[in-house]
């Protein structure tokens, strides 16, 4: 779907439909002082009483079809005291989805519909646009059958009656845009199979981006691997006839290439069987999505290249799928990191924490990180402890996960702070090696990130967002949880 600016007297706007919305008992004609010119039949049509503004109540309007604006789809706030950015972005896609289902040709949100809401326009707008994107977005390219794809309006407008549309708002169209274009590439990833995107896969994804947005790229495959000493990568990529792929993508705008890069590391497990330690078959189709944080990683990089941002930002992807097989590590081998330190490999189906290991050194020796975030689908553990709807946070400072929990929160992805310490990590030590790779059932979540923590020199700013709950869902599929996140970290210059 287009995006598309319409500046004009308000008589004069286009669309075959127009997105409203309004709080509880007011009016909605009270929210746009001209709606009486661009949609006059709205003061006499019955359908607006209808539209009491109870939080995602839908009411569908309609005037007479040969006007330049037919119908109103009127989306409900629930209380305005009760208002936050998660109402306007739910309300934003129950109007999108509503016109998907009446097969709207195009439709329009008027500027002006949002001038009473508390909050600044242009956080509005880009919330709005990015909600809209979002929720029209499909994966269904492997539906052979479907008589034809979901129905999707041709384009979107933002309307207003300035005389010339005001650069701040079409400003912040683009960033919404920018972040839907990176959260819908990230669930198109996440959400095909694994036969499909495999590591060779995702090392042509980064080709592909590199090439489109003029990003630097390295990738290295399992010679190159077993060479630089990724030992505990290797590990985990032993079982398996796919070739691994260590993926580095790199985004300097002329005049930062010589900066501090933030480094962002995600977990590229394309497919997630537990190694010998293997996983019961209930809903192991699902493990498909451990590669969500790498998946994210791709997502930011589709949004970089669709932003302005002039900053220097490094992705670092280890990207492999964890198979049993006569070749694949047992439980008791011990491992050697990229850093020397060694690993003894109690339960193949920690692996996530071994191949990031191996990336978090990479990222040490080859550059100097302003910080390091990785994200990645790590534990059940923590899935147990927030739900599907929330993620972990782990920093060395408190000042970087107030950053990380308060930008998540502005742009839908919630975090919630989780501790570091030490003496979690007794649990971790081996009699045979420098550390386990897994310690006891309680306190799964806190014990891998310690063991990450082994490898991140003192002076490095580092965190850990474990993904595994708000990434993807059963019913619903890949989120693109965390794209936003990181998009804004960037942009804010963390």
């Amino acid at each position: 779907m287009n995006l598309r600016f319409q500046q004009a007297p308000a008589e004069e706007w286009q669309a075959n439909t127009v997105l409203l919305f309004n709080f509880k008992g007011e009016e909605v004609t009270e929210s746009i002082p001209n709606l009486r010119d661009s949609i006059p039949w709205i003061t006499i049509t019955p359908a607006i009483q209808d539209a009491k503004g109870e939080k995602n109540q839908v009411t569908v309007a309609y005037g007479h079809p040969s006007v330049p604006m037919p119908r109103a789809v009127i989306v409900g706030l629930g209380d305005r005291k009760s208002f936050t950015l998660e109402v306007l972005r739910d309300a934003v896609k129950t109007a999108a989805l509503k016109c998907r289902e009446l097969k709207a040709d195009t439709c329009a949100i008027p500027v002006e519909a949002l001038d009473t809401i508390e909050e600044e326009n242009t956080v509005l707008v880009e919330e709005a646009v990015a909600s809209a994107l979002i929720a029209l977005h499909t994966y269904d390219a492997l539906k052979t059958t479907q008589k034809e794809p979901a129905h999707t309006p041709r384009w979107m407008a933002l309307l207003s009656t300035e005389d010339f549309f005001p650069d701040d708002i079409h400003a912040a169209a683009r960033r919404g845009e920018a972040a839907a274009l990176g959260v819908n590439y990230t669930r198109d990833l996440v959400n095909a199979p694994a036969n499909i995107i495999t590591p060779s896969a995702l090392a042509e994804k980064a080709e592909e981006l590199g090439k489109k947005y003029n990003f630097k790229r390295t990738i290295l495959g399992r010679e190159e691997i077993i060479e630089a000493g990724m030992g505990a990568f290797m590990s985990v990529a032993a079982g398996s006839d796919a070739d691994p792929k260590f993926i580095v993508m790199e985004h300097a705008p002329k005049g930062t290439e010589n900066d501090d890069p933030i480094v962002f590391v995600g977990k590229g497990v394309t497919f997630d069987t537990g190694g010998i330690s293997l996983k019961p078959s209930l809903n192991m189709h699902e493990m498909k999505c451990d590669m969500g944080g790498a998946g994210a990683v791709f997502g930011l990089f589709e949004a970089l290249g669709n932003s302005d941002i002039e900053r220097r930002v490094i992705g670092i992807t280890p990207c492999t799928d964890n198979m049993p097989s006569s070749t694949a590590t047992h439980p008791g081998d011990v491992v050697t990191s990229l850093n020397g330190k060694t690993i003894e490999v109690i339960n193949t189906d920690a692996e996530g924490r071994l191949i990031l290991v191996d990336a978090l050194t990479y990222a040490q020796k080859e550059y100097k990180p302003s910080a390091i975030i990785d994200l990645a689908t790590l534990t059940g553990a923590c899935v147990v402890a927030l739900g599907a709807h929330a993620a972990a946070v782990f920093a060395t400072d408190d000042d970087l996960t107030k950053n990380i929990a308060e930008t998540g929160s502005r742009v839908g992805d919630r975090y919630w702070p989780m501790p570091l310490w030490d003496f979690y990590f007794e649990a971790m030590k081996s009699d045979v090696a420098d550390m386990k790779n897994v310690g006891t059932r309680e306190g799964g979540t806190i014990h891998a990130a310690l063991f990450l923590k082994q490898f991140i020199e003192e002076d490095v700013r580092w965190a850990h967002l474990d993904i595994a709950g708000p990434a993807y869902n059963s019913k619903g599929g890949a989120t693109g949880f965390g794209v936003r996140t990181l998009l804004e970290l960037v942009r804010s210059g963390v």
